[in-house]
Order: structure tokens, then C-alpha cells, then sequence
């Protein structure tokens, strides 16, 4: 089955740390919503499989979307798409826009599954890094979407700030585990050239990230969600049993999936698409019939370097039958010589080549190494 990725390019405001595609710029939202429903109709063929296990509204900020908004994209996908009740239909989701009402209007459209940006359970930090929540928003949105009836939620946290000491971190941590999500994902806090961090950074107003502290980090909270019953099936990403994310999990396994909206990307075995990421011009595209997206044709060495990079990241790992059969004899020979040379960073069983503790904490550094 395949999954659609939809993204929603707007916010009210900019989290000093996000180099996502967005404008702050609702003006035109209406028109761009209607070109995401074009845009379903001009590109429903890219998935040959028009069966979904997925759904995700992304952005930006999804949440920002009127329920008349939300259910058009919805109608409109049911014109080309087919999926049963089991699938997995995500909306992003800001803690602010939380509210009864909302949460009701979602249910009514089908979303099964909210992934909140909490961030921090820090008034301080969240103020730093220009949130529109509060910490206390933080819990009780949570708290007010499961008794509401949502029972798959997931939460976002970043670790790594200068905010966050040893003590701050576990602390946020054992807020988080108390709040009884199904999923957890936390991030290591990156300091990305075109956004105000960056910016700051750059001026040396802000802070290098302390890697040192952030490895600690990492570990503790591996350790802690570890003994709270998730299990780490991606670096970034932790979740109870039967609550791994379907959509994310497409993506490393190397699913199909059709990408809208600007900024948006598309993989469908052969091809990797991406569209402009400019509203304006994707309007103008979109209603002249002009092109909107550029495409490029994988080729057997992409498709293996991709492999490696989204799989090693997984508890899935890289199986090398698999790499056999999907990319033959000489790649096959690469791949188990290049593997002799980082024994110590990974665990093998059965042929399936996983990273351990130590690799975790190199993830990139040694698919980079593993790449052709």
C-alpha cells in the first residue's frame, strides 16, 4: 500500500530553530488548499497502488486548517484514493490549537492520529524558541485530546538547548512518560543557516550546540523510554507496541508515496519528485497548468545509498539478502565488505545488520561510510 504526504506551508509564527518550508502569511491559504485539491487531481496516477495505509498532514501547521478546509482535502482524496479503516490519518498539530471544537472536527473527518508539537515543558526555552504555547498548554492539550477519545498521540520534544541541563532533560522526560502517549519522538536540536538560531548563531549571540551533553542526552532518553515500555525503532523515534508510526515508517522502509503541496516530495520506486517550494509560484503553476515539480530518475546506486541511509536508522536494519536481491552481486560484495569495517558500531543476526548504542551516536557518519 502507499501513503500520501500533504503539506500545509503555514504558521502564525517562526520557531527560531525551523528551516521547514512555511509562510506566516495566511492571506492565500484558502486559494493554496484548493490548488492541493488540483494538484491530487493532476497527480493521482504517480502511485500505481491507489490503496493507502496512510495519510499525514504536515507542515507547517496543519492545525491551522477550518474543518471545511480539512474535509475538502479529505473528499477530494476519496475521489482517487481508497483506504480502510485501520489506515493511519495524522495531523500535526500545535499545542495552542487545541481545543474541544477542533478536536471534534478532526475526529469528523477521519484524523486517528495527532502527532503534538510540545517541544519543551520549559516556559523559558518554549518563549526562546518563539512557541505560542505554554509548558502548561503543553500537558493539559495531551490530557484534553484523550479524553476526548483520541487513543494514538504523539509527542515531539527537542533536546539539546542551552536551556537544558542533565536534571531540566529528565525532568521533561518524566513529564512526557506521565502524560501516556503511545509515541514519543524527540530530536537533537540543530542549528540550520537560514533561520534565526542561525542567524544568532552566526553573530555570536547564541551558543554552539554542546554535542557532549546532547550524546548524554540522547542516552538518557533511550534508557528512560526504554524502562517506560517504548521501544527506539528509529533513532529519533520511540513508540509502544503497535504504535509505531505507520507513515514514517513507509518512508525508511522505502514505500511509495505521493507528495503535495509546496516543498512537498514524491517516491515511487523509480523516481524521486519535488515541487517548488515558493506559494506564489505554486498558485500561478497550478492554475496556468505550468510545471510545478522537478523529477529525477533514480539510479541503481541512489536506490542503494537511499536503502542504507533510511534502513540503518531502523531496528529493521539492513538485511544484505535483501540487498542481493534488490541490487545484485557487486553491491552485495561492497555492502558485506564495508560492514567488516564498523564491527564495532553494529549487530548482526541472520544476515540483518542493526546499529548498536555506540552506533546510534554515529548514525550518518556510518551510512556515509557504507554509501557507494
Amino acid at each position: 500500500m502507499s501513503g500520501i504526504y500533504i503539506h500545509i506551508p503555514f504558521c502564525r509564527k517562526a520557531c527560531n530553530y525551523c528551516d521547514f518550508y512555511f509562510s506566516t502569511n495566511l492571506t492565500n491559504k484558502a486559494i493554496l488548499i484548493t490548488n492541493i485539491c488540483n494538484e491530487i487531481n493532476l497527480r493521482h496516477s504517480y502511485l500505481i497502488n491507489t490503496k493507502l495505509s496512510s495519510i499525514y498532514f504536515g507542515g507547517g501547521t496543519p492545525s491551522l486548517l477550518s474543518f471545511e478546509e480539512l474535509n475538502l482535502l479529505i473528499n477530494t482524496l476519496t475521489i482517487y484514493f481508497s483506504w480502510d479503516k485501520n489506515a493511519e490519518i495524522t495531523l500535526e498539530v500545535n499545542p495552542d490549537d487545541i481545543t474541544i471544537e477542533n478536536l471534534k472536527n478532526w475526529q469528523k473527518v477521519g484524523i486517528n492520529r495527532l502527532s503534538i508539537g510540545l517541544q519543551s515543558f520549559n516556559d523559558e526555552e518554549l518563549a526562546w524558541m518563539n512557541r505560542s504555547h505554554t509548558a502548561i498548554q503543553s500537558v493539559n492539550c495531551v490530557k484534553m485530546a484523550q479524553n476526548l477519545g483520541f487513543s494514538n498521540i504523539s509527542v515531539d520534544l527537542i533536546y539539546g538547548s542551552k536551556f537544558q541541563t542533565a536534571k531540566i532533560w529528565e525532568e521533561t522526560l518524566k513529564t512526557a512518560i506521565e502524560l501516556n502517549t503511545q509515541h514519543i519522538s524527540a530530536y537533537n536540536l540543530t542549528i540550520e543557516a537560514k533561520t534565526e538560531l542561525g542567524t544568532k548563531f552566526n553573530k555570536g549571540i547564541e551558543p554552539a550546540i554542546n554535542d557532549d551533553l546532547s550524546s548524554k542526552q540522547f542516552l538518557h532518553l533511550i534508557a528512560e523510554l526504554q524502562n517506560a515500555n517504548f521501544i527506539q525503532y528509529e533513532i529519533s523515534n520511540f513508540g509502544k507496541e503497535n504504535y509505531f508510526a505507520v507513515h514514517n515508517s513507509n518512508y525508511w522502509k522505502g514505500k511509495h508515496y505521493l507528495g503535495l503541496g509546496p516543498s512537498a516530495h514524491s517516491f515511487n520506486g523509480k523516481t524521486r519528485q519535488w515541487t517548488v517550494k515558493n506559494n506564489s509560484l505554486y498558485n500561478k503553476a497550478i492554475e496556468n497548468k505550468l510545471p510545478f515539480f522537478e523529477v529525477e530518475e533514480l539510479t541503481l546506486n541512489q536506490k542503494y545509498n537511499e536503502y542504507i541511509l533510511t534502513r540503518l536508522r531502523t531496528i529493521w536494519g539492513c538485511d544484505s539478502k535483501e540487498i542481493k536481491n534488490l541490487f545484485g552481486e557487486t553491491i552485495f560484495d561492497y555492502f558485506l565488505n564495508q560492514v567488516k569495517n564498523k564491527k564495532q558500531f553494529l549487530e548482526e543476526k541472520n544476515g540483518i545488520y542493526i546499529l548498536n548504542l555506540k552506533g546510534k551516536l554515529n548514525a550518518d557518519g556510518i551510512a556515509s561510510d557504507l554509501f557507494l
